[in-house]
């Protein structure tokens, strides 16, 4: 599939700030394959990657689709505050690295970072300017679907993921934008990704990030 340069299509604003974009959603709502295809077609944003403790799965790549580290490594970046927010999923630990959302702030680069529901609302209390959008799947029954396809989890861990994101979408007050990813129409998931960022860039008064 060709790759299109969406660069030139963001619109200018004199007083436009970079923004902070935090993608979020439930286990099988997609946002990894929405990502994927973010930078495949070549959106001018910096990709944070998250550090996790939880083992890599057969076609992840380290350092790309997550940073994987010992709990020793994790517990040390909190210990030194490298941490924009951290928190506990399903037994494993996630946290966003703070340098290089500062650095890409400090760049003027708009960024976007992957989190559960719990690091959206922890950096929404520390970072209430981001631009917070929530991934849903259309149905409960696709989620629950797009799980057991995954073949990652147990019957238990499925069920408790099935439960957990029922929960999570009682979030979505939380969130500025909610994006519907639905079967085989990433790409119309992606342009609403897009359609939002292109609204954030015209408005007059645009949000002020600071870290």
């Amino acid at each position: 599939m060709k790759k299109t340069n969406h660069k030139s299509q963001v619109p200018f604003n004199p007083l436009t700030r970079p923004l902070l974009l935090v993608l979020s959603g439930p286990s099988g709502a997609g946002k990894d394959a929405v990502l994927t295809r973010m930078k495949e077609l070549g959106y001018p944003l910096e990709y944070i990657t998250t550090v996790t403790t939880r083992p890599q799965r057969a076609k992840e790549r380290n350092d790309v689709d997550y940073h994987f580290i010992s709990m020793e490594r994790f517990q040390e970046m909190i210990e030194r505050q490298e941490l924009l927010e951290w928190a506990n999923v399903y037994g494993n630990w996630y946290g966003v690295p703070k340098q290089p959302v500062k650095q890409a702030l400090d760049k003027g680069q708009d960024i976007i970072v992957k989190v559960d529901i719990q690091g959206a609302a922890t950096i929404k209390k520390i970072l209430h300017q981001a631009v917070f959008i929530f991934l849903s799947p259309p149905s409960m029954k696709e989620l629950a679907t797009r799980l057991r396809q995954r073949y990652t989890e147990s019957p238990t861990d499925l069920a408790l993921r099935i439960k957990t994101a029922e929960e999570e979408i009682k979030q979505l007050p939380l969130f500025d934008y909610v994006v519907v990813n639905k079967q085989n129409e990433i790409d119309r998931a992606v342009s609403d990704i897009k359609a939002i960022i292109t609204a954030e860039k015209c408005w007059v008064a645009p949000r002020e990030i600071a870290l």
